[in-house]
């Protein structure tokens, strides 16, 4: 007896649909819309059915929107890491062309530049003759470096 009810509250609002009239008064005019028409008007039926309201659209299980929140999580980890890198690579950027401009700076005052031979680590200064050429070097590092 219970399920015979239950199924029939389901199919009622099925049933609740209704014909929209369109209600015109002796001139001709539209003056009304709805099941029925006030008194004097006469009525026409139209194509429009008044239907129940649609049900809301099924809800994610708890399962989908777990998973939903995890990749939600995933992305906002993925775009942290991303932006952490770019400020790293930005100041890594920074840095050496502060440190390119300052030994370019350190050329053009005319301070002795103190070198150490790679082969065999031996100290000496840059010859008069090879300071052109470190300033020209420092000037290009300086142009790759500070974009």
């Amino acid at each position: 007896m219970k399920t015979i009810i239950a199924l029939l509250m389901l199919l009622a609002p099925g049933l609740a649909a209704a014909q929209v009239n369109k209600c015109f008064d002796a001139s001709g005019k539209v003056v009304a819309y709805g099941a029925e028409c006030p008194a004097g008007t006469r009525s026409e039926q139209t194509a429009i059915k008044n239907a129940p309201a649609q049900s809301a659209p099924a809800q994610k299980s708890l399962a989908e929107r777990d998973a939903d929140f995890r990749k939600r999580q995933m992305e906002k980890q993925e775009a942290e890491a991303k932006a952490e890198k770019k400020g790293a690579e930005t100041a890594q950027r920074r840095k050496a062309c502060e440190d390119a401009q300052g030994y370019l700076k350190t050329l053009q005052t005319g301070q002795r530049i103190r070198t150490t031979d790679p082969k065999t680590g031996e100290r000496g200064y840059l010859s008069d003759a090879d300071i052109p050429k470190e300033m020209a070097r420092a000037q290009k590092q300086v142009a790759d470096t500070c974009k």
